[in-house]
């Protein structure tokens, strides 16, 4: 494929765009090359501005569940722009999207919107600090959370060590209250809470995590947090950003049975525009302001656009009752023909799915944290990366994030895909 209008376009970009990107993952840096520059999409279909068409397998890092430009979701946008973009007051269709995802959503009574997951998921820190009179929260390593400075953490082993700042700007003040358990490891958060009796807000995690592959819990991780939190008086959050509405109607809590205290979403929720939001039962909404003490507020919060964008998404969803089934059939697919293809390779992989998430790691062994995470082969996944790129899949830029299967995709998308994994392992050999 030839990208010299993609390539021109990030020389541009470089020269008044901090690293030619707006989001740092976009740059290529871990697997080398240029940026494609995306021109339009359909369904299951990306376009750059060479005109090469990619099957996308990114969707926007998630909110394109039922494909790119899906019709009731671009009329909707349409209709509620031709009314105004933004007033700064409110208005009735934030209360009618509140009251579908509260009805979808199991264990929310209320439910604040925000312009982005990271958004969501501090102001969910801020409430849960506010409401329990606590300071330190629990994150796991490998989780993202988005960029706020409380998530930027990193630490060293044992159960009282305090967090360090992994990047510059993050102070050690705010790292000390951040303490970073192992993924899938009870009994790492047993100690981190030991050590720290009374002082711990919350536990933060992806339920299924996403930003190191996709990562499943273990059977009883999840069910095991909540009773620390219970025993503990700790709230416990899922950062649903990636999950929700994408692994079922009512996301990991109705797929796991196991209720969270806060919930944090993005990406589904708003259709493919800027959104987040957090949701939880009364006594702990009723916190923040107006009703509470614990300050939050957004000039764009509950902007028409996202919300009629978000809207006609979970109105499709909620009334379509064969689309889960649909996804997880075809994301089985794809899992069953990569796994025939490299079977028959001297390739070492492993590969991950829950739902409509999967991901392939270039190591044997089991994935099931960070440190597991980062013993693929980095090299392997480079190939593996530009391999497909050139064939016209587009995957993720990176070793460590999960793939989105969206309804769009065909069957006949999906075996092109396993034919271009086939295509690998020969140029391998």
């Amino acid at each position: 494929m030839l990208y010299q209008r993609s390539s021109a376009l990030f020389k541009e970009a470089q020269e008044v765009i901090p690293g030619g990107v707006n989001s740092s993952v976009r740059a290529f840096k871990g697997v080398g090359g240029t940026p494609i520059f995306a021109k339009s999409a359909k369904g299951a279909y990306v376009y750059d501005e060479d005109g090469n068409r990619y099957i996308d397998y990114i969707n926007s890092w998630g909110p394109m569940l039922l494909g790119h430009a899906f019709g009731p979701v671009v009329e909707a946008v349409k209709i509620k722009a031709e009314s105004g973009t933004s007033f700064g007051m409110p208005t009735a269709i934030e209360t009618e999207i509140a009251e579908l995802a509260v009805e979808m959503v199991p264990n929310i009574d209320k439910i604040r919107f925000v312009n982005s997951g990271t958004e969501a998921c501090m102001s969910a820190i801020r409430l849960a600090r506010g409401f329990t009179g606590r300071d330190k929260i629990i994150k796991f390593s490998g989780c993202y959370h988005g960029h706020s400075d409380a998530f930027l953490i990193a630490a060293g082993s044992g159960g009282a060590t305090f967090g360090t700042p992994n990047s510059p700007g993050v102070t050690q003040g705010t790292a000390k209250d951040t303490l970073l358990a192992d993924y899938n490891n009870l009994e790492n958060v047993k100690q981190l809470i030991e050590a720290n009796t009374n002082e711990i807000a919350a536990i933060i995690i992806e339920p299924v995590a996403g930003n190191m592959g996709c990562i499943p819990p273990k059977e009883g991780f999840l069910n095991g947090l909540r009773l620390l939190c219970n025993s503990n008086g700790i709230l416990l959050i899922f950062d649903e950003v990636m999950t929700g509405f994408r692994l079922a109607k009512g996301g990991a809590q109705e797929l796991y049975s196991v209720n969270a205290d806060i919930v944090c979403f993005g990406k589904v929720i708003g259709g493919g525009l800027p959104v987040g939001a957090f949701a939880a039962r009364n006594e702990i909404m009723n916190y923040l302001a107006p009703l509470g003490p614990v300050y939050q507020a957004g000039t764009l919060s509950g902007n028409p656009l996202a919300m009629a964008a978000g809207l006609a998404m979970l109105k499709t969803i909620n009334s379509d009752k064969d689309l889960f089934k649909r996804l997880e059939e075809k994301t089985l697919y794809l899992h069953k023909g990569i796994t025939d293809v490299l079977d028959k390779s001297n390739i070492q992989y492993t590969i991950n799915r829950v739902g409509s998430m999967i991901s392939v790691h270039f190591d044997e062994g089991e994935v099931y944290d960070f440190n597991t995470a980062v013993k693929g082969n980095n090299n392997t996944f480079k190939a593996f990366f530009h391999s497909m790129l050139n064939q016209g899949i587009y995957i993720a830029p990176s070793a460590f994030e999960t793939w989105f299967i969206t309804d769009a995709l065909s069957y006949n998308d999906l075996d092109e895909t396993i034919a271009a994994v086939e295509k690998f392992t020969k140029e391998m050999a």
